[in-house]
């Protein structure tokens, strides 16, 4: 750890045709986490079906995890947080953690959410009748109970596609709230709060967003009201816009990103870390991930195939268990638990070989092979449009 603060990031090399980069973060209370990274989500404090130990196996090597304030709030709750000494030592995980703000759950879960300038007002999950708030302190406050590595600041959520005044309503509210955030944590030695950037899909929004963000005395970024339905086109640009006018020296996180394509592209664009439910989800609905996509292993033709999901993967599933096995298993518990640890280890490998290849300086060679392997016939247009943006011609 260098100096007193309790996340330093160090670029530790560059693609010379891309915005690509790899990266350290060091942290004062956990391991060193290498980037780019992509964080499966606890939102409990678990990965469902998965243990802590199988995690932090060599060969999955798990270094960040992300859980859910919001989940962690109502369950187990600050109290018992708070009496154990917060969230690492209750789920038994000496890395690094995540935790969101708690107010994309409010919005998107709760029934008659409404964001005024003091917080989100909420009806009670468990009485409709009890009026609830949650403002930036408060968030913040929990945070600090949970005791996450890396915490996010309580942002002004609209819908990706919201158009007119509200956009810019949401934009200003954010940076009015970073500075609540900020002031309300009690644990600015070892708890870095992490901004967010807004402004729906206009980039004189997004632009001036992040030139006020940047003036707070802050670790790294996020860029956020991403992923949430707009057009391809419109995301990659304002991902690729947000970048460039981010610091250079701290970490970029780009919020609820998951897809195989989508990590590259972004990589490629030069945010440094990402979240996302989707390869957890999508195990639990039988589908595996794979170089060339996915396979759901629901599907009859999978009944005698006596092969692995990926015969050069490397994750526990893949060297035991085969195709036939997982078919038949398909509605027993087991199944979540064996393709979860599957689809993890398909997401850590990749970006494991993204490193790779930004340290050797191969990575646009990496892209057009993963590309061509996952789209051998013609390739989405926004692919193509958002890595020639970048000097990679597929």
């Amino acid at each position: 750890m260098t100096g007193n603060s309790p996340l330093t990031f160090q670029v530790l090399g560059k693609c010379s045709k891309t915005k690509a980069r790899r990266g350290l973060m060091m942290l004062r209370q956990t391991k060193p986490v290498e980037t780019p990274v992509f964080m499966p989500v606890g939102t409990q404090g678990t990965l469902k079906g998965v243990l802590v130990n199988q995690l932090k196996k060599d060969n999955m090597n798990c270094q960040i995890m992300l859980g859910n304030t919001y989940h962690l709030g109502l369950r187990p709750g600050p109290e018992i947080l708070k009496k154990i000494g917060g969230l690492h030592k209750f789920m038994a995980w000496d890395r690094a953690l995540l935790t969101d703000s708690g107010g994309f759950q409010m919005v998107s879960l709760l029934q008659l959410a409404e964001i005024t300038e003091q917080g989100v007002k909420f009806q009670s999950p468990f009485d409709s009748s009890v009026e609830c708030m949650l403002t930036p302190e408060e968030s913040i406050k929990l945070q600090n109970v949970i005791g996450a590595d890396i915490i996010m600041q309580l942002d002004d959520v609209v819908k990706t596609t919201t158009t007119g005044p509200r956009v810019e309503e949401a934009m200003h509210r954010t940076i009015r709230w970073i500075d609540r955030c900020l002031e309300a944590n009690e644990r600015n030695h070892d708890q870095s709060i992490f901004p967010i950037v807004q402004g729906g899909l206009q980039p004189a929004l997004r632009q001036q967003c992040a030139e006020e963000l940047t003036k707070r005395e802050v670790r790294g970024f996020a860029v956020g009201g991403l992923s949430g339905g707009e057009s391809k086109d419109d995301f990659w640009k304002i991902v690729s816009l947000s970048t460039d006018m981010l610091p250079q020296d701290k970490p970029r996180y780009l919020m609820g990103v998951g897809f195989a394509s989508d990590l590259i592209v972004c990589v490629a664009l030069g945010i440094d870390m990402f979240d996302c439910v989707f390869p957890t989800r999508t195990a639990r609905f039988g589908c595996a991930l794979v170089r060339t996509g996915q396979l759901n292993l629901r599907q009859q033709k999978y009944e005698c195939d006596l092969t692995p999901i990926d015969e050069k993967c490397g994750c526990s599933t893949c060297k035991t268990y085969t195709k036939a096995y997982i078919h038949a298993v398909i509605n027993e518990p087991i199944m979540c638990s064996l393709l979860t640890i599957h689809n993890v280890y398909f997401q850590l490998q990749l970006m494991r070989d993204m490193r790779d290849a930004i340290e050797n300086d191969k990575f646009p060679e990496f892209v057009k092979t993963f590309m061509d392997e996952l789209y051998p016939e013609e390739k989405p247009k926004w692919i193509v449009d958002a890595l020639k943006s970048v000097n990679v011609d597929l």
